[in-house]
């Protein structure tokens, strides 16, 4: 039973590196570029929920879909002014770029008056909420987080596999140059791209921020995520999500049964066994080049 919690435990934090992973593996099978800048998209939509509700009074539904929607504006923004006119430049620059986004955005939030220098708590209505079952002691916040991912992966796999919109960016993450050629707006997808990226990391920042409250380093979850992205396989959605449960599950118990600071490292020992085990991840595909 105690595995059992932890493994639901878990689960939930291995949720929020999923999503976060998510962003990562949008952005790359779009562009063919790493975006590091997720992390702190997520920190952005957890302040951007609590403006909504503390400072514009908004009701917490209306807060919630409110931050998602001017994330996922702000991603499209980003790409169309930032990130599009140096594409085509080496990929480290693209890298380095992002990661300038994420220390400008975390710096900038840094310097708001008594809101970037403390930490803040989401008022959400399942605050501090438990359910017992059973054995089992089940906190509410870490099961909407659960039952929130899988939410967004059914619309996501809906969206993706039915809708024309989500077609077109299948066509266009898997050969640019063929998806233009037949017609389809290779820019103006991938700035739609950016956008659901942003607004994925929104998410995931409104349901951690009940858990771990409202910050301007909560971005730093990202370098958790990054390994999760490895581990399912950097072009694999479903991978994604599998690979950020597996992180989650093995930092909970790690931290439960292994020495102090192995939680801390456990991440990074699950990604060095993947690439020597299965470099391309648990999903992702096998590419091989002709010399």
């Amino acid at each position: 039973m105690q595995i059992l919690q932890l493994i639901i435990d878990g689960s939930a934090q291995g949720c929020i590196y999923g999503l976060i992973a998510l962003g990562f593996v949008l952005i790359y099978k779009a562009t063919e570029t790493v975006s590091f800048a997720q992390g702190e998209l997520m920190m952005l939509g957890a302040f951007g929920g609590l403006a909504c509700m503390t400072m514009l009074g908004f009701p917490y539904w209306l807060a919630i879909l409110s931050s998602i929607a001017g994330m996922a504006l702000f991603g499209v923004l980003l790409e169309r002014l930032v990130i599009r006119p140096i594409l085509g430049q080496p990929a480290f620059s693209i890298v380095m770029l992002t990661i300038g986004v994420g220390y400008t955005a975390r710096g900038l939030i840094t310097m708001i008056p008594g809101i970037g220098t403390e930490t803040h708590t989401l008022p959400v209505p399942y605050k501090d909420q438990i359910w017992n079952v059973g054995a089992l002691v089940l906190n509410v916040e870490k099961m909407a987080v659960i039952g929130s991912t899988a939410a967004l992966c059914l619309v996501l796999f809906a969206a993706f596999k039915y809708s024309k919109l989500g077609i077109a960016m299948q066509a266009s993450s898997q050969n640019q140059l063929a998806a233009y050629y037949m017609g389809i707006p290779v820019k103006r997808i991938n700035g739609l791209v950016w956008g659901l990226a942003a607004a994925v990391a929104a998410v995931a920042g409104l349901l951690l921020a009940p858990i771990t409250f409202v910050h301007a380093n909560m971005g730093f979850i990202g370098l958790k995520a990054f390994p999760a992205a490895v581990v399912g396989g950097f072009g694999s959605l479903p991978g994604a999500i599998v690979g950020g449960l597996i992180i989650g599950i093995v930092e909970s118990l790690a931290g439960f049964y292994a020495p102090d600071g192995i939680k801390d490292i456990a991440a990074y020992v699950v990604v060095l066994f993947m690439l020597m085990v299965k470099p391309n991840g648990l999903f992702g595909e096998k590419l091989r080049k002709k010399v």
